[in-house]
């Protein structure tokens, strides 16, 4: 997951402005870490740059500080808010029900300007979203426990210009995309260029290996036609050789024998530059043609001995 790092590395670089947007950005990030309700909103990260980004974020959105903080060093770090009075301050921003049976819904209300829905996406994505190298494949998702949230997700996407795929998986709603463009559209839209580019690269790189591939599969089956040709070649001349009727050939054939004798390694638009005067592909081919089907004739002298001609 190290390309998913970076490109969370690089969404967490950029300064918070603006405290609308941090609203939204912490909005996104309670929504898809896994736990968040009435007494407890629990965020789980391995990320570096979240782990730094978080405090700041939350002081910012909401002026409250955590309750507990993780363990310096690297690894899964918990960030945990059970203090009800931060709670509630955290709800009453965003206009949610503080009831525990009441399930959790996108209030699109704070999300009204395009940069606060990109901050809710952004952190959507620090929390709850990955993406696989482009290098190997391409593949951009953002998993929640919350049902509901992740059904009206792709609403939200779409709305923003998006055409997000869906899925449940293991408990969880999963939105993604396949697609390269789309996810280097995502990525652009969120606040990560870089990394979009460095998808664009890797989709270039692929797509040219993959072409690489293809025209030496091609050369390498043209190749396999080649010796094989020649090796039905050789042996034709080789027939018409053991029979004495090689000598009687017209010159051209003789010659056409010779060249593919001398020079088995050969292709025909080659040999038929080494003919005297200089003939085409073409022209050489049919003459090696007229060679094998002569070979394939019987002799006089199986004819000779044959029951049809005994009679």
């Amino acid at each position: 997951m190290a390309f998913s790092a970076d490109v969370k590395g690089e969404l967490c670089r950029p300064h918070i402005n603006r405290r609308c947007c941090a609203q939204a950005e912490a909005y996104g990030v309670l929504l898809f870490c896994g736990t968040f309700h009435p007494r407890q909103a629990r965020i789980v990260t391995e990320c570096g740059t979240l782990k730094e980004r978080l405090p700041l974020l939350f002081r910012k959105a909401f002026k409250v500080s955590f309750d507990q903080l993780p363990e310096p060093g690297e690894g899964k770090g918990t960030f945990l808010i059970e203090d009800p009075a931060k709670l509630r301050t955290i709800f009453e921003a965003f206009d949610l029900e503080r009831d525990a049976s009441v399930s959790l819904h996108i209030n699109l209300a704070p999300l009204e300007e395009e940069h606060c829905r990109a901050a809710f996406l952004r952190g959507a994505f620090l929390a709850g979203g990955s993406v696989t190298d482009p290098m190997k494949s391409y593949h951009l998702e953002l998993a929640t426990s919350h049902y509901h949230v992740g059904r009206e997700l792709p609403a939200l996407l779409r709305e923003a210009g998006f055409e997000p795929k869906e899925t449940q998986r293991k408990g969880n709603r999963v939105v993604y995309f396949k697609q390269s463009h789309h996810i280097e559209d995502f990525l652009t839209y969120l606040g990560a260029p870089v990394s979009a580019m460095a998808v664009m690269n890797a989709k270039l790189e692929r797509d040219l290996q993959g072409r690489v591939n293809r025209q030496v599969n091609c050369d390498s089956a043209n190749l396999d036609k080649t010796v094989a040709a020649a090796r039905e070649q050789l042996a034709a001349i080789q027939r018409l050789r053991a029979s004495g009727r090689l000598d009687s050939l017209p010159d051209k054939l003789r010659e056409a024998a010779g060249l593919r004798m001398d020079n088995p390694e050969l292709n025909l638009a080659q040999l038929g530059a080494l003919c005297d005067p200089a003939v085409s592909k073409s022209a050489f081919s049919h003459r090696m043609k007229k060679l094998v089907e002569l070979a394939d004739e019987p002799s006089s002298g199986d004819e000779a001995s044959s029951p049809e001609s005994s009679r």
